[in-house]
C-alpha cells in the first residue's frame, strides 16, 4: 500500500513547485510568510472584524466599506487573486503576519520588471485591536530587509493619504522621505496621498530593526532575478 502523505510532506511538494510558500521573514515578535487555508480564514476573520474606525477610509478602493462577509471575502479572493498573477515581471507578495502565533494582518511587497527598475512597493493593513504596538513598524522592516538586503533593491516606495498619521510616522521612523503627492478620488471626495521613497543608502543608515529572512534564494526565479545573486 502506497504511503499517505501528511501535512508536512505537502507542504514541501507544494514548496517544490510554488518556493513562495516557503518564504520567511522573522522580526523579534513577527513572522511573515503566506498563509495555510486555515490561517487565510484567520485574516479574513481579522478584517471583518475592523480595520479603521468609520470616519477614515485609508485605501483607494474602499473595500472595507462593506459587510463583515463580504470583508472576509474579499480578503480571501484577492489573496489567491494576487497569487495566481505572479511572475517574474510582475509580482506582489501578500504576506500574513503573526505574532505569537496569532494573525494579526497583512504586508504586501510588489514590484514590476524588478530586474531592472530595482523598486518596490508596499502596502499593508492591520487588525485594529493590534494598531498602536509597534507591529506595524516590524512588518514594513521585515519587508524592508527583504527588498535591500535580499533582493538587491534601491527603492522602496509607499504612500499614505494625508489623514492616517500612523502609517505616515511609520514611514518617517523607518526613514522614508517625502516624493510628491498623488490625487485620488475615493468614494466621491477628493483624497490626497503623500508619496513616500526609502532608498537603499537611508535604510542602511536607519533601519534598527533585526529581521531575519528564510526560503529567498528558491524565490530569486520567480521574482525575476537570476538564481545566483
Amino acid at each position: 500500500m502506497a504511503a499517505v502523505a501528511g501535512p508536512a510532506d505537502n507542504q514541501q511538494m507544494l514548496v517544490d513547485h510554488f518556493p513562495l510558500v516557503g518564504l520567511r521573514l522573522c522580526t523579534p515578535d513577527l513572522v511573515l510568510r503566506l498563509p495555510e487555508p486555515h490561517e487565510l480564514a484567520a485574516l479574513a476573520d481579522v478584517a471583518a472584524d475592523g480595520v479603521h474606525g468609520p470616519e477614515l477610509m485609508p485605501f483607494v478602493v474602499p473595500w472595507t466599506r462593506q459587510s463583515p462577509d463580504e470583508v472576509a471575502r474579499s480578503v480571501v479572493t484577492h489573496h489567491w487573486a494576487v497569487l495566481g498573477q505572479c511572475t517574474p515581471t510582475s509580482w506582489s507578495l501578500p504576506l500574513t503576519v503573526f505574532r505569537d502565533g496569532a494573525v494579526v494582518g497583512q504586508q504586501s511587497i510588489s514590484a514590476k520588471d524588478f530586474a531592472v527598475t530595482t523598486e518596490c512597493a508596499t502596502g499593508s493593513w492591520l487588525g485594529a485591536r493590534y494598531q498602536g504596538q509597534g507591529i506595524g513598524t516590524q512588518m514594513r522592516a521585515a519587508v524592508a530587509h527583504l527588498a535591500f538586503a535580499d533582493l538587491g533593491a534601491t527603492d522602496l516606495v509607499s504612500s499614505a493619504f494625508l489623514d492616517n498619521p500612523a502609517s505616515l510616522a511609520v514611514s518617517r521612523k523607518l526613514g522614508y522621505v517625502p516624493d510628491g503627492v498623488a490625487r485620488y478620488a475615493v468614494q466621491g471626495r477628493l483624497q490626497v496621498a503623500q508619496r513616500l521613497r526609502l532608498t537603499r543608502q537611508a535604510w542602511t543608515e536607519s533601519h534598527r530593526v533585526e529581521v531575519t529572512t528564510h526560503g529567498v534564494h528558491a524565490c530569486r526565479a520567480l521574482l525575476g532575478l537570476p538564481a545566483e545573486a
